[in-house]
């Protein structure tokens, strides 16, 4: 995702006038590489140079100096602003001492990451929530007209369906989605429906607490205690690596229709239509 640079540059040219060298304008603003650096400062001109007409002299010394206390060409030409050839006929005849260690690179290297993403990751959040409400917004309150379209393409993408080889005619709809599951009874109450025709079942490993899922789907659906059947759970399997093991893990629900023949016969022809309705046209 693109970057503000303009705010950025501008915060970079502003620590620049104050004096601020390369290596400490690219922490502060938690930049990650020279290459962003150098993007931001280009054209820019560092306070000591601006003031003495001597600067290349005392870049000179200031390399030598850098260089005696271990720090490396990269960050030598970062905190002057030079490139790393200038920095290497300035003190290529001094001792290589005091490097840093591959183990000391690397957990600089991770230190400046985890500044970038706690500030790039927070800022990514925000406008991920600010697209979804304003998108949200949109949609508004549904009519029964759209109730029974979004519902008709929800279940012909999750629910049961008649095969060429087997025709159950059954309306079985089966999602871990809490909204998902509100929209389909909701969707089968608009189609004439009502709660008390349904019967409902929770799907979930045996490691999760059970008693707590069946609670939650409960309460969701407002049904009542004895539309439920029994638990179908699910056999651990040692050599499978799961993600859905938290503690808002609840399995999934299965909602079915009793004498769900002419319910099913409709949602066919609903998703057909819509489906029919919404094809692109070939002459554009």
């Amino acid at each position: 995702m693109k970057r503000d640079w303009d705010q950025i540059r501008a915060r970079a040219i502003q620590l620049r006038a104050e004096g601020k060298s390369r290596m400490q304008i690219k922490d502060i603003l938690g930049l990650t590489s020279n290459y962003q650096l150098t993007k931001v400062l280009r054209g820019t001109v560092p306070k000591e140079s601006a003031l003495r007409g001597n600067a290349k002299d005392d870049l000179h010394e200031r390399a030598r100096e850098l260089r005696a206390q271990g720090r490396t060409y990269p960050e030598i030409a970062a905190e002057l602003g030079v490139s790393k050839s200038s920095v290497s006929l300035w003190v290529r005849d001094l001792p290589r001492e005091g490097r840093l260690s591959y183990a000391e690179s690397r957990r600089r290297n991770d230190e400046g990451r985890r500044r970038y993403w706690a500030e790039e990751g927070a800022r990514r959040r925000a406008e991920r929530e600010d697209v979804r409400q304003r998108a949200q917004d949109e949609i508004g309150i549904l009519s029964d007209r759209e109730i029974l379209i979004a519902g008709a393409i929800a279940y012909w993408c999750e629910g049961a369906k008649n095969k060429p080889h087997r025709a159950d005619n059954h309306v079985t709809f089966i999602n871990s989605d809490p909204g998902l599951v509100l929209l389909f009874i909701r969707f089968l109450e608009v189609a004439g429906v009502p709660l008390e025709r349904l019967y409902f079942r929770v799907h979930i490993h045996e490691t999760a607490d059970i008693e707590a899922a069946e609670r939650y789907w409960l309460e969701v659906t407002g049904a009542d205690r004895s539309q439920f059947r029994k638990t179908t759970l699910k056999r651990h399997n040692p050599a499978t690596v799961r993600r859905n093991n938290g503690e808002d893990y609840r399995g999934c629900l299965r909602v079915d229709v009793r004498r769900g023949l002419e319910t099913y016969k409709k949602i066919e022809g609903w998703a057909l239509g819509v489906m029919v309705s919404a094809r692109p046209t070939l002459d554009r």
